[in-house]
Order: structure tokens, then sequence, then C-alpha cells
């Protein structure tokens, strides 16, 4: 369970910083339904961009903010759905769309459930302490952007090998930037700079690999949000087949939890990159879907909840990267292949990871043969905003772009998805991955093996007690409101 013990001394500080900067922090109810948001901060946003640097923009982490760049307040679930003319499936697939959020992706949120509770228990000292957000791309942006708002310094740790854009990003708003060698899949480096930083009282570690803050927000927000989306576009007889969501940190994929419940037969598909098959066959490796396969499993990724691992070549996503935002594979999608323009134009809102998603999808549909009356789901955690610079790069290396290039492309890396290198997950299979937990999290992460045997066998009090307490934080949360308006 996430530890909600109070410290008043430091609550007390916190609340009083917390006044300083005009902060109020909203609550998991306001997340999942902003028109709880109270009107006062209604009326601020309607002049507030949707990435300045105000404390009214917490109220803006939700999937369901105006799809504009200032003034803009809430309405649905923002998703695209991408037809079959791109997918080649007649299975349904959409995808809720992580743009719209403070700093552009939805690990705003993932980061606001590590702190958060912190916070207001007075168990980190917004004062006196400094938060560090271990990360392998935009979770240390989200945290850092969230610290900023409420007033608390911020340390942003990720790997050399990021695209260029997330470093510019977090220069302008993090207050320290420390680059660990290597890519995405270095998440080893990352935990032994973090060890060293735990010895200073001072550093407060938000681990997203291991922080149920982060499961928890999925659990809640993303779940409630991919739900209502399906319900805003079912058909009859039309049902929720199932989720897929590439793992980083695995905070997403905790919405499948939520989603499971409310959805009896649904199937959680969980992403890597092949290069990194860490779940498909504890492989290990580089690769450059930027955000994901981390060479261990999270803390907080529920296995035994999981039907399905699903490996994307990084020359998949990075190759799509191109097609959907050169002019000429716009042009071959729109002419060729029959895609409607609007569609078209929206393919900008994946990033490289969400390409990655959408074919985890395309891939579970041929895996099950799923036809018109079954949808599948995920997310697009950010845009192609933070991978211009890989589009430069791709440039570099391969030449202009062209019709030819683009109708290879399609063919190799979109219209010719397999189902190869995919594993559908028993009991024994989900065990096995299970665990791996323990070379991290026991032998250098200082977790007891008894606590890895509670996720397994005291299952629904371990999984069910982190999803209860959202109610117990809104609580929290609203006492410390109303200390800092007095």
């Amino acid at each position: 369970m996430i530890d909600l013990t109070i410290n008043r001394e430091v609550w007390a500080r916190n609340v009083r910083k917390a006044r300083e900067n005009g902060v109020v922090i909203p609550t998991f109810a306001q997340m999942k339904d902003p028109r709880l948001v109270p009107e006062e901060a209604q009326e601020k946003l309607k002049t507030t961009g949707l990435w300045d640097i105000d404390p009214v923009n917490l109220y803006r982490i939700t999937w369901k903010n105006e799809p504009k760049a200032s003034g803009g307040l809430f309405g649905a679930p923002n998703y695209i759905e991408f037809p079959k003319e791109l997918t080649g499936v007649n299975c349904r697939i959409f995808a809720l769309v992580g743009k719209y959020f403070p700093t552009g992706c939805h690990k705003v949120g993932a980061s606001f459930g590590c702190l958060v509770p912190r916070l207001v228990t007075g168990q980190f000292d917004a004062e006196r302490q400094k938060a560090v957000w271990p990360s392998t791309g935009n979770y240390c942006r989200g945290g850092a952007f969230n610290s900023r708002l409420l007033g608390v310094y911020s340390i942003g740790i990720l790997p050399a090998e990021m695209s260029r854009e997330r470093f510019e990003w977090l220069r302008n708003i993090a207050g320290e930037i420390i680059a660990t060698p290597g890519c995405e899949s270095n998440v080893k480096e990352i935990f032994d700079k973090t060890a060293e930083l735990r010895q200073d009282s001072q550093n407060m570690i938000f681990n997203q690999f291991e922080e149920m803050g982060n499961h928890l927000w999925h659990y809640e927000v993303t779940g409630r949000a991919i739900a209502e989306a399906f319900e805003n576009l079912k058909t009859a007889g039309q049902r929720l087949a199932g989720v897929c969501f590439t793992t980083g940190s695995a905070g997403t994929i905790g919405a499948g939890d939520y989603l499971k419940e409310q959805y009896p037969g649904l199937k959680i598909g969980a992403g890597e990159a092949l290069q990194c098959p860490t779940l498909l066959d504890n492989g290990f490796g580089g690769h450059r879907i930027e955000g994901i396969g981390d060479k261990h499993v999270p803390w907080i990724h529920n296995v035994k909840n999981t039907d399905m691992v699903i490996s994307i070549d990084d020359n998949d996503s990075q190759n799509l990267t191109r097609l959907f935002n050169e002019p000429e594979g716009r042009a071959f999608l729109k002419n060729e292949l029959g895609v409607d323009e609007e569609t078209v134009e929206k393919l900008g809102l994946l990033g490289i990871s969400g390409i990655a998603n959408l074919l985890c999808c395309i891939k579970m549909a041929k895996y099950y043969e799923l036809g018109e009356n079954d949808v599948l789901a995920t997310v697009l955690t950010d845009s192609i905003e933070m991978y211009g610079s890989r589009i430069e790069e791709l440039r570099e290396r391969d030449g202009a772009y062209s019709d030819k290039a683009a109708a290879v492309d399609y063919a190799r890396h979109l219209g010719g998805q397999r189902t190869d290198h995919m594993l559908e997950l028993g009991y024994r299979e989900r065990k096995r991955i299970h665990n791996l937990k323990y070379y991290t999290w026991v032998e250098q992460q200082g977790r007891t093996a008894a606590e890895l045997d509670a996720q397994w066998y005291d299952y629904d009090t371990f999984w069910g007690s982190v999803h209860g307490q959202a109610a117990e934080i809104d609580a929290l949360i609203n006492e410390f409101n109303e200390a800092v308006k007095k």
C-alpha cells in the first residue's frame, strides 16, 4: 500500500509553502471528472496556456482537456480512432491522446500520483528537500513540471541518449539535470545514480518503477478515461476486447486492472522492444523506442493480470515515424491507402512509443482474429513534438523521403505486421516474469522476498488495497487544501 502516515510538523511547512505559491491540489475525483473543478479555477484556466508554469494547471492533469493551446476547459476524453485502411484489421482500435496534458505527455499524471501523497502527509518536505525523478524520459519531465508548480526543487535523471527535445525542455523547468550513460534500456545506471543521491537526506527519490502512486493514478484516471471513451464510441454488440500498453515503468498498464474489473474477459497486452525482450524470453539489449523496455520488470507491474507479451521491432516504430510525418508519407496514406485526411493530419499525435502501442494493438487483433464487434484500446504517451530531432537523424542516415520509401515502409513496417514475437501468458509464464523482479528489487533495491510473494500469493489484499486508496488520498488532499485557504 501507499504509506499515508502523517508528519504534522512537515505537513504544516508544506501548507505554508503551498499558501505562499498559490497552490490548490486537485483530487483524483477531479482528475477523473473535471466538472468538479472549482468555478474559480475554471475561470482562471480560461486565460491560462496549457503549458504555462502556473499552479492552476494542476487541474489540467486529466485526459479531458480541451485540445487547445490556451484557455481550454474540459470535455470528453481526448482520443483518436484508427481506420482499418491504416491498421489493416477489421477490429476497431482507438487511443487516448497524451499531447493535451501540461508538458504534452501523460506522465505528468504519473508523477502527480507519486508526489502528492507524500506532500499532503508531510513525508516529503517541500521547503527543505529536493524531489529526485529517475526516468527514461517523460516521467522526469512531468515530475519537474509538478515540482515547479508546487515550488519544489527538482532533479531530473534520464539517459544521455534520449531525444534532444527532452533535455532542452528540462533545462527551462528542472532545478538540475543528470544524464546517465546509455539509452532508454539502461535503467541500472539510473538506479546507481539514484542510490548515490539517496545518501543525502535532502534528496527524496520518486522512483516511478516502484511507486504505487504511479500504478494508482493510471488505475483510477487512465482506466476510467478509456472506459468512458469506449462507451462513447461503441455501437450495439461491440465489446472492449483488450488493451495494449508498452511497458516502461509499467504505470500505464495499471489501467488494465481497472478495465478488467469493468469488462470481464478483456485481454491485457504488455508491449516491449524486440531488441530488449525481457518479458518475452528474459532478454536484454539497447533499443530506440524511447521510454519503454528497461531490462527489468518494474515493481508496480501486476504481472498476474497480464495476458500477453508483444515485442515490437524498434525499426518499425522508427520508420513509421517518417511515414506518419513526412509529406510524402502522408500523401501515400491518403492517395494509395485511402486513409481519410482528418486521420492523416492527426498522426502527429503519435510519438515513437505511441506508434509501438498502435502496432501492439494490430498484432493482438491479428493473433486473436478479432473482428468488427471487437474494440482494442491504448494510449499515446506523447506526440511527435518530442521527436523532431529523431526525424532529422533518420533523414541524415537514410536520405530524403520519397513515394517509394513510403510504400516500402508501409509494406514492411505496418501492413506486414505478423503474429511473431508474441507470447500468450499462462500461469507458469506469468510466474516466470514475476520472478524476474527478484533480481532487481530484492537483490539490488532492498525489497524483501516476502513483499515479492505478497504481490503474487496475497493478490487481492496487495493490489486491492492499493486500488482502494484513492478516496483516502482525496480526503487528505481536501484537508490540506482547507488548511492552505485559512
